[in-house]
């Protein structure tokens, strides 16, 4: 299917030490995902590996979107191609405006090459104001936001709504939403909850990545797994979730270790 993204039995890993073992996961247009996980299980792995940080290597297993290998691409080859990456920490630019930075990032990801300027060269700006106008109503954020420094001196919640109105600007094909709720209050959380399922549709895929089950009051995933050790441990609906907020990650965890004791046992015996 066009524009899936297919992670086969992926590993990779940072600083010489193994994160992802074994992950595999595929993801379709309109579909949203949860991968839910405790703290160190490689959820923001996942996610960096996807987009090409540098510091992240992909060991073995492979990782396909639109039928392209992505371990042969840049990271900005990858955000032409339709991906993108919602960070958990966002990084403050003094000195540059949303407007100014929207505007970049929108040119490039939408050039198509032909140009002969050394340089990205810009979408009209009559055009990219009429665009950036629009989202931002769509989104309910107040016009102002636009002139004020990318990041700088913004809110935890003002920080991930500038994500999503990224994401609406660029217009991906699969979106990685990476810990989005991380250091949000509870309305915060509605909020952004609210935004994204603006930007939802049958042409996007998504990807929340989140420790707590919160954020999927909002955002509902159509399928939701579980990250443990690198590896995914369970998938299902939303029933998964909903366990994993009743029973806590030690149950998964238990319930796995068990399953891998015995495993071992059975084939110690044979």
């Amino acid at each position: 299917m066009q524009h899936q993204l297919v992670i086969d039995d992926l590993h990779a890993r940072v600083d010489g030490q193994e994160i992802l073992k074994g992950l595999s996961l595929t993801i379709r247009p309109g579909e949203i995902h949860a991968m839910m996980g405790p703290n160190g299980s490689g959820k923001s792995t996942l996610a960096n590996t996807l987009m090409g940080h540098p510091s992240y290597e992909i060991t073995s297993g492979t990782v396909t979107f639109s039928g392209q290998d992505l371990a042969e691409l840049e990271a900005n080859e990858r955000a032409k191609l339709g991906l993108f990456l919602a960070f958990q920490y966002p990084t403050a630019i003094p000195g540059v405006t949303m407007a100014n930075f929207l505007r970049l990032a929108v040119s490039s990801v939408r050039d198509d090459g032909t140009s002969e300027s050394a340089t990205t060269p810009l979408i009209p700006m009559r055009d990219f104001r009429r665009e950036l106008k629009e989202k931002m109503k769509k989104l309910g954020i107040d016009e102002s936001f636009a002139r004020r420094y990318l990041n700088d001196g913004f809110s935890g919640g003002e920080k991930k709504r500038a994500e999503i109105l990224q994401l609406a600007m660029l217009e991906p094909k699969i979106a990685i939403l990476d810990e989005t709720d991380s250091g949000l209050d509870i309305d915060a959380v509605r909020i952004v909850g609210d935004s994204v399922n603006q930007l939802i549709g049958p042409d996007l895929g998504v990807l929340v990545i989140t420790h707590y089950p919160r954020l999927l009051n909002h955002i509902k995933p159509d399928h939701v797994h579980i990250i443990l050790n690198g590896r995914v441990v369970e998938s299902g609906g939303w029933e998964l979730a909903e366990y994993l907020e009743a029973e806590g990650y030690d149950a998964i965890r238990e319930k796995h270790q068990s399953a891998n004791a015995e495993d071992l046992a059975s084939n110690g015996q044979q």
